[in-house]
């Protein structure tokens, strides 16, 4: 296996519990790590996932699960990408051929997967809150076991992680906190915390100089008090010249670190430490994202979530055509080219959201904000009501997390902010915690707020267009995850609050919303087939939505399906089903969506198979509906 890997398995294959760690010498952990990342390379390769954040924790995780007795102390990971290793080594190896696919192992943790899964995680900055009240509830029953928060330095800038830092300090409970420090969050990390770990990383020296200084004070006579103090002065002077802020001492905790993660013997000899410890410890831990694997540590934010790769080669082996992402960053920078006034907004997602090349061509209208997406939402209301245009652009599932400032800060105001909502609907693989199901119907509680969803890519650009510079007030539009293909025959010109109807028939109206349209138009095909003639709409606008086109359609047919891939509950078929009962229409209406539950990890048409959202299944509820 080329990338720096080799494929043995002598010790791997021994491993189907945490406990089978305790029986390995110092030197087999080490000649497992390398089996350990051999395997995950090979079988990830295959499946897809999160590759460079896991190859990162081998050692880390190894060194954990050999200090603490899982499932009865409990490891609460942040964000939870990082868990493969934790699954490999938890009784889940023969099962990993599955990685998120349908009905196999999620690619995060799940409590209802295994007793090792202390806690479902896949938003960031959640640890240390949840592994807290954790440790809250462990004392008041007056149980004794270890709680451990894997975080990283990423997530550590999450507003959510600072004010459980806060609480977690002055809470004097038992409780371990491990900073994964590996520079990365997706794309490199940035603002000043990320500078302050920075600086502690290039500051070794005094903490090893500090360890043999505490050691030369607990050796001390205790008669021996004007020398004791003296040392404690000198410990303190060199605090002030080497750290000029101990920014988690003074907040309460006991600090190790920075230690080298990849250094198996060292990590176990602090974590033995901070276990045998009161009160809360962080162990900071400095590894490299993408360790083992060269093509993994060269482009750890192209490695963070890949699909199918070549091992060989590093190469992805389904490249796809130019997704929505793409197509969204290359019509902002076209429009900025002409505007000065148009500013970016991401939370750490400049890849992901196609924000790349915005960022190279105007670094100084471009601000990343780290994994802070309230942040990233009431900066953009300052922005605007500054007088520039902002874009923000985050996926559905994220910022789901600023709801408040959304409302509060930007709708309120009534600012123009343009939402671009990347990753709506359903995303596949990453299952319920990142499905973007639920933006319509939050933001359908908001007032003012605009809700647009393009059908093509063609009209994703038409729509940022429309929504800089014909739109005022606060305006969204959400765009699904991949490429999508051009509608023959459909104008993507824009008119305000308008919809387009795409096929006349006079039996039933089908309206598709957003990239639902091209499956409507398929199942329109097939019930054709069978004699039923389909009127088609594309609602463009979801919000103010073309009532008129909506009112005329469902009197001309008398029977209405919408079909989205969002929650049925409070979506756009909840509000077209009011405005037929409103206006009196004898019209019969069917909602085709999501149910009121967790979405599972799946690929996307096995999903929308699985709920009816699939050509055949649009007909055949739509026969149904109309006998």
């Amino acid at each position: 296996m080329n990338g720096g890997l080799k494929g043995n398995s002598t010790f791997l294959n021994k491993i189907n519990s945490p406990q089978d760690l305790k029986r390995l010498s110092l030197m087999e952990l080490s000649l497992l790590s390398d089996e350990v990342r051999a395997f995950l390379v090979e079988s990830v390769s295959k499946t897809g996932g999160h590759i460079a954040s896991n190859l990162g924790v081998v050692e880390l995780t190894i060194a954990l699960h050999r200090v603490l007795n899982a499932p009865m102390d409990k490891i609460i990971w942040d964000v939870g990408h990082q868990t493969y290793i934790h699954k490999i080594l938890t009784g889940r190896r023969e099962a990993f051929g599955t990685l998120r696919q349908l009905n196999g192992l999620s690619g995060f943790p799940k409590i209802q997967e295994s007793p090792y899964d202390a806690f479902n995680t896949g938003h960031s900055s959640t640890s240390i809150s949840a592994a807290l009240g954790m440790a809250r509830a462990r004392d008041l029953k007056g149980e004794k076991y270890t709680i451990a928060a894997v975080i990283g330095d990423g997530a550590l800038s999450g507003g959510m992680a600072l004010e459980a830092l806060n609480d977690a300090g002055m809470a004097r409970t038992n409780l371990l906190i491990v900073l994964n420090d590996n520079g990365m969050s997706i794309a490199p990390n940035v603002g000043g915390l990320s500078r302050y770990l920075s600086r502690i990383r290039v500051r070794p020296f005094y903490y090893k100089t500090r360890e043999s200084m505490q050691a030369l004070i607990d050796r001390m006579p205790k008669s021996g008090k004007r020398l004791r103090k003296f040392v404690h002065k000198l410990k303190g002077a060199m605090k002030s010249m080497f750290v000029p802020s101990m920014f988690f001492e003074d907040l309460g905790f006991r600090y190790f670190g920075p230690i080298d993660g990849h250094n198996i013997r060292e990590m176990i000899s602090v974590f033995e430490q901070a276990k045998a410890m009161k009160g809360p410890v962080l162990v900071h831990v400095s590894t490299t994202k993408g360790k083992g694997y060269k093509y993994a540590e060269e482009k750890p934010d192209i490695f963070h979530g890949i699909a199918p790769f070549e091992i060989e080669t590093g190469q992805v082996l389904k490249a796809g055509s130019l997704n929505y992402s793409a197509v969204f960053g290359n019509k902002l920078c076209e429009l900025a080219e002409k505007d000065q006034n148009i500013v970016a907004i991401t939370a750490a997602m400049t890849d992901g959201t196609g924000l790349s090349g915005f960022r190279h061509s105007y670094p100084k209208r471009f601000f990343d904000v780290g994994i802070a997406e309230q942040h990233a939402v009431t900066l953009a209301a300052g922005l605007a009501m500054g007088g520039v245009k902002p874009v923000v652009a985050i996926y559905s599932t994220f910022l789901q997390r600023a709801y408040d400032q959304i409302l509060h800060d930007v709708a309120l105001q009534n600012l123009h902010v343009v939402f671009a909502i990347d990753r709506a609907g359903v995303v596949g693989d990453d299952g319920e915690t990142h499905q973007g199901i639920y933006d319509v119907s939050f933001l359908y509680t908001i007032p003012h707020v605009a809700i647009l969803a393009p059908a093509s890519p063609d009209e994703l650009k038409a729509m940022l267009e429309y929504a800089l510079y014909q739109h005022e007030g606060p305006i969204a539009v959400r765009y699904p995850r991949g490429s999508g293909s051009e509608l023959q025959g459909t104008d993507t010109k824009l008119l305000p609050s308008k919809g387009v109807r795409v096929r006349v028939g006079h039996d039933v109206t089908l309206i598709g919303v957003g990239s639902m349209l091209a499956i409507t138009m398929e199942a329109a095909a097939l019930l054709e087939a069978q004699g039923i003639s389909c009127e088609v709409i594309n609602p463009r606008f979801l919000r103010p939505a073309d009532d008129d086109l909506i009112l005329e359609s469902a009197q001309k047919t008398g029977h209405v399906v919408i079909i989205e891939d969002v929650i049925r509950n409070g979506g756009f078929g909840s509000y077209v089903m009011s405005l037929l009962n409103g206006r009196g229409f004898p019209s019969r209406t069917l909602v085709l969506g999501l149910p009121d539950k967790g979405i599972e990890h799946g690929e996307r048409s096995l999903i929308y198979k699985r709920y009816g959202l699939d050509a055949e299944g649009i007909r055949q509820s739509t026969v149904d509906f109309l006998a």
